[in-house]
């Protein structure tokens, strides 16, 4: 087990004098030495380096592809969530959405126009009522979904020039997801994602 995870040079040390990253090795070698089918995980990249966070999801992808144990954990990191092959949001103890991250975005549908302003509401109305889209306050910024965003930018930004500070147009993002399914943006202390088979 510990050559499996790379410990085996430090095999006679205590745990308390390796680095974050290496506890959190050691930590799944302890899990890990009944052979488990199913292997449950709270935040485990939580205080590691960008390095050590990286080569736990290398071996957590290993564990899946080569042992077959299925990996479940919670992150508060979308860039972690957005690893998975299968994600369910969880806000305020409320499952709100389950499938993979590619296809939860594809539910989101169009692109995404995220718009800072100085009047969120007062904007959001205007582009409602003349452009029939569903505008929407998220946070003090206004963010809708459509079909053809890049065609829509210009003229959000012909009718509505004075009222915008900046315009970010994109694919759907997990956070948009969020926003979708519980109508606030993404905080990191409210949402949980779970990943099953990492």
């Amino acid at each position: 087990m510990l050559e499996r995870l790379s410990l085996s040079d430090r095999g006679g040390d205590r745990t308390e004098t390796l680095s974050g990253g290496l506890q959190r090795r050691v930590e799944l070698a302890k899990g890990m030495i009944h052979s488990p089918r199913v292997l449950l995980m709270d935040e485990p990249t939580t205080g590691l380096d960008p390095g050590a966070r990286s080569e736990l999801w290398r071996l957590l992808r290993t564990l899946r592809d080569e042992e077959h144990v299925t990996i479940v954990l919670t992150t508060h990191l979308l860039e972690e969530a957005d690893r998975v092959d299968r994600l369910a949001i969880i806000d305020e103890g409320r499952l709100v959405a389950l499938d993979t991250p590619d296809a939860l975005r594809a539910q989101v549908g169009g692109q995404t126009i995220a718009i800072e302003t100085d009047s969120p509401q007062r904007l959001a109305e205007q582009i409602g009522g003349e452009f029939a889209v569903e505008a929407i306050v998220v946070d003090g910024s206004v963010r809708l979904q459509h079909d053809d965003a890049p065609a829509l930018v210009p003229k959000l930004v012909e009718r509505c020039a004075d009222d915008i500070r900046s315009l970010t147009l994109g694919r759907p993002s997990l956070e948009d997801v969020f926003i979708a399914r519980t109508g606030h943006r993404f905080r990191g202390d409210a949402m949980r994602e779970e990943a099953a088979g990492v």
